[in-house]
């Protein structure tokens, strides 16, 4: 209310097209943008058994994708912008969200989604602890049902009882009153939600920005797929990581996608790049935020 969430605070002076934009574009919906990128397997692969053989540490293809968009979201943080009631609201967090079966080998067992929150100086190291962490504590007969878990279990007990919940949570988002452990819990408030269809045996799909909540962006992972190259005069099949990309368009100008994108780009090319920190962080004006490092 007033201009302040939870998660975030209106942002000011923005450039007048990018302010009209939600009234032309109310929902999520309205505004996607979808965008298809084909990340070098072999320079992933390539890094992730130099480091496997160097110092014995295991990385996974998303680890390096989601460490690549804190990296990029630390340099450009107009992209970790969300709109709510028409309204521009700057991020104060760098959030991710994925879905994992609860028991990898029994998909009867149901899902999970898990949600990770990063300091915008994390480097690959931190990105990956965070992620194992919050993985491990959400699979196995000793996790515990979260919010939204108890909340569903509550609504479907009584009838017209989903409407009422949704419809109340609805009214408290709109209007900021959402309080932020409730925010902290539900799975659509990140800046990035991402999904490995890979993991099913699936293609990458562009998959749709969810009008509930406030993710701005979503990636879908695919099987990775082969590609008739010519390097050097000759040519051959070369694989690719691709990835379905869906964005809110209403959140900054095209500039600032492109420069965001691009650094992407640049991290997955050079996944070594973010074995380091930042050498300096990038934040909306007044929303300068942390994340304490997991301890060793």
């Amino acid at each position: 209310m007033f201009g302040r969430r939870a998660d975030g605070r209106r942002v000011k002076g923005v450039d007048p097209v990018v302010q009209i934009t939600p009234y032309l574009m109310p929902m999520r919906c309205d505004a996607q943008v979808l965008l298809k990128h084909r990340a070098d397997m072999e320079k992933l692969s390539r890094f992730i058994n130099q480091q496997k053989a160097e110092k014995g540490v295991v990385f996974t293809h998303m680890q390096i994708v989601i460490a690549a968009y804190v990296r990029a979201v630390s340099q450009n943080p107009e992209v970790n912008r969300f709109i709510m009631n028409k309204q521009l609201y700057s991020r104060n967090n760098c959030s991710v969200a994925l879905t994992i079966l609860k028991d990898p080998n029994d998909p009867d067992q149901g899902e999970a989604v898990v949600k990770f929150k990063f300091d915008p100086t994390d480097t690959i190291y931190d990105v990956r602890d965070r992620i194992v962490a919050g993985v491990d504590a959400n699979r196995g007969p000793a996790a515990q049902p979260g919010l939204v878990d108890k909340l569903l279990g509550i609504a479907f007990s009584l009838p017209g009882m989903p409407n009422l919940i949704v419809g109340l949570v609805g009214l408290l988002d709109r209007y900021g009153l959402m309080p932020g452990s409730m925010l902290d819990e539900l799975p659509f408030y990140v800046g990035m939600y991402i999904t490995n269809t890979a993991s099913i045996g699936l293609h990458d799909v562009n998959h749709h920005i969810y009008n509930f909540g406030n993710v701005s962006l979503f990636l879908g992972m695919g099987l990775p797929e082969k590609i008739a190259v010519v390097e050097g005069g000759k040519a051959r099949m070369k694989r690719y990581l691709p990835i379905g990309i869906t964005a809110d368009e209403r959140v900054c100008q095209g500039v600032h996608y492109a420069h965001f994108f691009r650094d992407v780009k640049h991290y997955l090319d050079k996944p070594e790049l973010l074995l380091d920190p930042p050498a300096s962080v990038r934040y909306d004006k007044g929303m300068e935020y942390h994340e304490p490092k997991l301890a060793k």
